[in-house]
């Protein structure tokens, strides 16, 4: 409560000092008294005397002249660290500064609130330096055409740059585009406040649906249906739409009937799913051809549909990439059934014996693209290894090109240990990340040791921290190979490197019982 009474106490002292000692108008020194609260703690915090607050502050304004323009700045909405580089450097008096008062007095007497004029003063500062009338004039030219004074606000709230030179002329050209297209349109409610736009990139787009082939009355009726293809973000989103389609090969009336037919969602989720399902032809190999047909007849469709990831589908439809993509070029529909929040209806089941046919014809393409020669024995002994189904091997295989192998080396590494293919693709990734991010060991070293990968991590890390603490004890070779280490039996690990320390059994007993509790 005493706070609150001394921040009165300082407003009421600070009131009558820039009123009664400073000649400001009632209205512009109470509205910054009331308005200032930082630059009031920063006075409060310059007196002593906390029993006579209004008394000690007056006193200490007496002596102690303020710069006028710090509370003048906030009371208009403008934080300290917003307005610290706007302050006047050889002025410290509002009063000193009429032209801008006078632009101030302008805003404020046609409406505008006084804590939003600081949104001019930091986007369009110019304004406040406009001559005797000037400033008037540009606000009274956006009632000449039909605008109400509310309306005016509103719009000058969310583009202050209309203010300056010609600008208003494209706003007023977007307002004729709108007039015309639908005169019952109430476009102003789509404008915020918060957001900024850009009106000359609202007529681009307007003129540009036109040129395409838009009727004013098919114009009016996408606007009323879809304001935030132009509202929103300027109608950036729709023309980056208008230019993804064009490069795609669809002709203007063609992207006009697309906007036309447009769905009941944000262009902005339009258009994600459009690069996913795009992004989602181009996963399952499709020609490049296949995919701009399907992208230009399909453009609706696919912009609605928020598909499943790729390896969800495979797995949910026991499929390959291959027959994935000849499945949908044979009917592009079909994609509707895949997306997110949908249960997928399974291919039609096939038989234990034809499922391991085809698993068995998976494997044999995937060793056949790797470089195997077909009924070699280096391809049987392969397909012996090979536990689990085919479709999953490629995926497999590319979690360690995405480590950072090339695909040579990936296929040199499952020619010597096909195994590696047997763990799961999180298995994989898992097992990488612990080996180079826990234990700092290269990736390369996958390339000298495969088998590597497939030991438990627990064996692992036991083997390795052992090993190093021996090393430390000089009690074994420094350049030990890392198959040395992790391949060798448990009891002959133990007598020919453990037991070269007097504390290594403890030692190794210790980290087997901290590390296999985890």
């Amino acid at each position: 409560m005493m706070e609150i009474a001394a921040e009165k106490e300082a407003q009421a002292a600070l009131l009558d000092y820039l009123h009664s000692t400073r000649s400001l108008l009632f209205t512009d020194a109470d509205n910054m008294s009331r308005n200032s609260p930082h630059f009031l703690r920063k006075l409060l915090g310059k007196v002593d005397n906390q029993a006579e607050i209004g008394r000690s502050i007056t006193r200490f304004l007496r002596y102690h002249p303020i710069n006028e323009f710090e509370p003048f700045f906030e009371s208009m909405g403008l934080k300290p660290s917003e307005y610290s580089t706007l302050l006047p450097r050889q002025l410290m008096f509002l009063n000193d500064d009429p032209v801008l008062l006078e632009n101030y007095h302008v805003l404020c007497n046609y409406g505008i609130a006084r804590n939003k004029v600081g949104k001019f003063y930091k986007e369009v500062p110019e304004i406040f330096r406009y001559g005797e009338g000037v400033l008037q004039k540009k606000i009274d030219s956006f009632e000449k055409v039909g605008l109400s004074q509310s309306t005016v606000i509103r719009a000058v709230l969310s583009s202050p740059y209309l203010l300056v030179g010609d600008a208003n002329l494209e706003f007023f050209d977007v307002l004729d585009k709108l007039r015309s297209a639908d005169p019952a349109f109430d476009w102003i409610e789509h404008l915020m406040e918060e957001n900024s736009y850009d009106w000359r990139q609202m007529l681009e787009i307007l003129c540009l649906l036109g040129k395409m082939g838009c009727s004013e009355e098919q114009l009016g009726s996408l606007i009323r249906k879809h304001p935030e293809l132009i509202f929103e973000n300027s109608g950036s989103d729709a023309l980056l739409l208008i230019g993804v389609l064009t490069k795609f090969g669809l002709r203007p009336d063609e992207i006009c009937s697309t906007f036309l037919q447009f769905p009941q969602i944000p262009i902005a989720k339009f258009l994600g799913n459009l690069k996913h399902c795009y992004n989602f032809l181009v996963e399952i190999e499709m020609a490049m051809l296949d995919v701009g047909r399907i992208v230009c007849s399909q453009t609706i469709l696919l912009g609605s549909c928020t598909i499943k990831k790729l390896e969800t589908l495979l797995t949910a439809l026991r499929v390959t990439k291959d027959q994935l993509c000849e499945i949908v070029k044979e009917n592009p529909e079909v994609m509707e059934n895949w997306v997110v929040g949908k249960k997928i209806k399974r291919l039609p089941n096939l038989t234990a014996e034809e499922e391991e046919l085809r698993s068995q014809r998976m494997k044999t393409e995937f060793l056949l693209d790797l470089g195997f020669v077909e009924n070699s024995e280096e391809m049987k002994r392969a397909l012996k290894l090979f536990r689990g189904k085919g479709l999953n091997l490629q995926e497999r295989f590319d979690c360690f090109v995405n480590a950072g192998f090339s695909k040579k080396d990936v296929a040199e590494m499952v020619k010597d240990s096909p195994n590696i293919l047997n763990l799961s693709k999180d298995a994989i990734e898992t097992k990488i990340e612990f080996l180079v991010n826990d234990l700092g060991y290269p990736v390369s070293i996958l390339r000298k040791f495969p088998p590597c990968i497939s030991y438990k991590i627990e064996r692992i890390k036991l083997r390795l921290t052992m090993y190093n603490w021996l090393k430390d004890q000089g009690a074994v070779e420094p350049n030990l190979a890392l198959s040395t280490v992790l391949a060798t039996a448990d009891k002959l690990f133990i007598k020919a490197y453990v037991e070269q320390h007097p504390e290594g059994p403890a030692v190794y007993e210790r980290l087997k019982q901290t590390i296999c509790s985890h």
